[in-house]
């Protein structure tokens, strides 16, 4: 079967992160807590917060874990598979959002903990576009794509999920793993081919 290239996208590198519910949020930094936003991400109305954590699994924990919001309805820790082996974890493959049974993780802030049964996933490679973009690709939500990356260490994601929405901006996100395999920075651009 051959494949169709569809167009070239930017590529963004997302480096292991919490989202937070309200509560948790409070469990972590005290009741009343807000989210103070330190620098806005590329995704309309997502940001880095100022807050960062303390994520543990079995084995060891990683300091200063950066939380994005705003807050979200379940907590959820994203991290590379190299981070996962650091804290002695072993977090299925999902995308964003998709945290039934996966991995448990421990989040510790200035005023607490939260030990979660489920939450801590690696994050499938996946690209964000609006309704308008997907005409112009003639890719559609939920779609399974290759991405190309050419460079000095060229490499192809495959099994790259198409995620469309009004709400989203044009742009693919892959882990610090995926970004060290192909010598990718922020910036770099991939060819979509479906």
């Amino acid at each position: 079967m051959s494949l169709t290239n569809h167009g070239t996208i930017p590529v963004a590198v997302s480096a292991r992160h919490v989202h937070l519910s309200q509560e948790h949020l409070e469990t972590l930094f005290g009741k009343g807590h807000q989210l103070t936003k330190r620098a806005d991400l590329s995704q309309p109305g997502q940001f880095a917060a100022e807050e960062t954590v303390t994520i543990a699994g079995k084995k060891s924990e990683i300091a200063r874990v950066r939380v994005l919001g705003p807050c979200r309805p379940a907590t959820q820790v994203e991290v590379s598979w190299t981070d996962a082996m650091k804290i002695g974890a072993k977090p299925p493959l999902r995308e964003s959002g998709d945290i039934k049974g996966s991995e448990a993780v421990t989040i510790t802030g200035p005023a607490g903990s939260v030990e979660l049964s489920e939450g801590l996933i690696i994050a499938k490679a996946h690209v964000h576009m609006t309704t308008e973009d997907a005409k112009k690709y003639n890719v559609e939500n939920g779609q399974i794509v290759t991405v190309e990356m050419g460079g000095e260490r060229p490499v192809s994601f495959r099994n790259v999920v198409i995620r469309v929405s009004d709400s989203y901006a044009l742009e693919m996100h892959i882990d610090t793993d995926e970004a060290n395999a192909g010598f990718i920075s922020q910036g770099a651009t991939g060819d979509i081919w479906a």
